[in-house]
């Protein structure tokens, strides 16, 4: 079929009853077909192509590295004699083939990967949705009844049915996450402008990042590896994991069933002193000034609009203006029908002065320091990918304000920063797909390549906790449950919010009153409120838990020595000495002491 007269199936169904002049009988047997064609492929493809890659050199030369593989691309890659459709019969009709194939699809195909074919897309790869008035909506193998997500969609379900060993599309605002996430398979969105954009159809250029899906962690790293032309080098473990518990409590999937997940996979392979946790609400309150700047107004009239809220804006604002550049022109000669819900996100604001532009420009540099400085070269941030399951088809949750709100703030992280997040299934809730999210700073695409790799089994394995809701919660164990709950109390101590400190800690001994870890935090808590006879009690209970307790002993000392007990809290301070003889405060704390006592 030649390129330039590709067609939506219903359209090539009602231009055959015209063309034969068929009957009512006619168009059922037509629709019979082109229907269990949709099932054939589960309308994930386009077009049918064939791309092979070139012979495989002579031993004793290793083979390519994507031998045997296949793989699909989106429909905004360009492939020499191909028009790509971005969505739109109205963007086929109005452009040529393509003279050459994209930069990132040769080098694929040059690493010994076939491609089969070019796989639906959004109109204009514009939405998350993945439904389209313009083509049928391609089927989600993992839960039919409901939407793939989008932009790529026929990408992730070609991956999802096994009709690909991979695919490629392109990430905006969500578009590799967002299918993958809903289909059940691996994401990767690449750091922005990281890979080549040459033969790209451009959506939003500085946010769109190249992406891939795949079903098993070796192949998305094999893959990525291939694309971002990586020389070897020996993986590298997380020192931080980090789980956003603001953003975590945005999805309405039970937050313990996919926090647990992924706290019991970094516990068993990287210890539970990888484990960190974050407010990103107040990080990035604090870490991107500019963003209050631009949005003063805003913020002054609406007390509702939260950083994170703000942040999404920036997305969005981004999106539209930098389309408008790529394409408002087109829009305007060729005057395509689009979609209501997109245009009137392309048109609802005016247009962008220069100075705000360049706001937002700024809160997008701040936002790449911000999470570069979080996470440095070895931390990994968690985060939900989507805030529900994949929403049915035909629904109007996906257009209510309160997806579009939960889903931006979790999308925009990445694409404002244009860091890389690898979106991984793990498990199922109420019988569709569920997954996490994993982000590294921009540039660290290789470590978290591996990072996936390296946790990606175990990931599985403890994936049962978020598949039946009853069994789930009583997986947990008191020991787990204790210590998330001190988890939380660090991070309310790390905010200065004592009290609260003291009741999660106070959680937590109730769950599990045998570690002292939790009543030397408690400790510590109280000292900061000036009660120091129930610090002095706590740190006595912790040293009778762990005689080895430092800390213990340096608040007991502490708490002692405000109480006037000097001679006690010079007994402590030496103690400590005699623990960790190196340790200055205990040192110091003891030689003033003893001062005062001879005094």
């Amino acid at each position: 079929m030649e390129p330039k007269r590709r067609h939506s199936l219903a359209s090539r169904a009602s231009n055959i009853c015209l063309l034969l002049g068929i009957g009512i009988a006619g168009v059922l047997l037509v629709t019979k077909k082109l229907r269990k064609r949709v099932r054939e492929d589960f309308g994930a493809f386009i077009e049918k192509l064939l791309l092979l890659p070139p012979p495989q050199p002579s031993p004793p030369k290793a083979p390519h590295p994507l031998t045997a593989l296949s793989f699909a691309v989106s429909d905004l890659f360009d492939v020499k004699g191909y028009v790509s459709g971005f969505g739109h019969p109205d963007w086929i009709r109005t452009h040529e083939a393509a003279a050459l194939t994209s930069h990132v699809v040769s080098v694929l195909v040059e690493g010994g990967a076939t491609c089969v074919g070019k796989t639906v897309v959004d109109e204009f790869a514009f939405s998350i949705s993945g439904e389209t008035k313009h083509y049928d909506t391609p089927t989600n193998p993992a839960a039919p009844a409901h939407i793939p997500g989008g932009a790529c969609s026929g990408a992730a379900v070609a991956v999802a049915a096994k009709l690909v060993d991979f695919a490629l599309g392109i990430d905006t605002v969500g578009g590799v996450r967002v299918p993958a996430g809903y289909c059940g398979v691996l994401g990767f969105r690449s750091s922005q402008g990281i890979v080549s954009n040459a033969g790209i159809i451009p959506v939003s250029s500085s946010l769109d990042a190249v992406g891939w899906f795949a079903r098993d962690p070796n192949t998305l790293r094999r893959v990525g590896h291939v694309i971002l032309q990586l020389p070897f080098a020996a993986q590298r473990n997380p020192r931080q994991i980090i789980l956003a518990d603001d953003y975590l409590q945005l999805s309405k999937i039970p937050v313990d069933r996919i926090s647990q997940v992924v706290i019991k996979s970094a516990e068993k392979l990287f210890g539970r002193q990888a484990l960190k946790h974050e407010n990103l609400e107040k990080y990035f309150e604090a870490k991107v000034p500019s963003l209050k700047e631009f949005f003063r107004e805003k913020a002054s009239g609406d007390s509702k609009l939260t950083t994170s809220m703000l942040l999404a804006n920036v997305m969005q604002l981004l999106q539209r203006h930098e389309f408008l550049q790529n394409h408002g022109d087109w829009i305007s000669t060729a005057n395509p029908s689009i979609d209501p819900a997109i245009y009137s996100q392309l048109c609802k604001t005016p247009e962008l002065t220069d100075e705000e532009i360049e706001n937002l420009n700024a809160v997008r540099n701040q936002m790449r320091i911000a999470i570069g400085s979080l996470l440095k070269d070895d931390g990994i941030l968690v985060i939900p990918t989507m805030p529900s399951v994949p929403p049915k088809l035909g629904s109007k949750e996906i257009m209510s304000e309160d997806y579009q709100n939960r889903a931006s703030t979790l999308l925009c992280v990445a694409s404002i920063s244009g860091c890389c997040q690898v979106t991984v299934p793990i498990g199922q809730h109420e019988k569709c797909p569920v997954s996490v999210s994993f982000i590294a700073r921009h540039g660290g695409d290789r470590f978290l390549l591996d990072t996936v790799q390296k946790m990606y089994a175990s990931l599985q394995e403890n994936s049962s906790l978020i598949v039946n809701p009853k069994s789930s919660i009583n997986t947990i164990s008191q020991e787990e449950s204790a210590e998330i709950a001190k988890e939380k109390g660090n991070q309310a101590f790390k905010e200065k919010q004592w009290q609260k400190a003291i009741g999660l800690y106070s959680e937590a001994i109730k769950l599990n009153d045998s570690n002292g870890t939790y009543y030397s935090n408690r400790a510590a808590a109280y000292l900061e409120l000036g009660s120091f006879c129930q610090a002095e009690d706590d740190c006595t209970k912790a040293l009778t838990l762990d005689k080895k307790n430092i800390k213990a002993y340096l608040r007991r000392g502490t708490a002692r020595e405000m109480l006037g007990n000097f001679k006690e809290a010079i007994d402590d301070f030496s103690y400590a000495l005699v623990l960790e003889p190196n340790n200055k405060r205990a040192a110091l704390s003891a030689e003033r002491l003893r001062k005062v006592f001879l005094q």
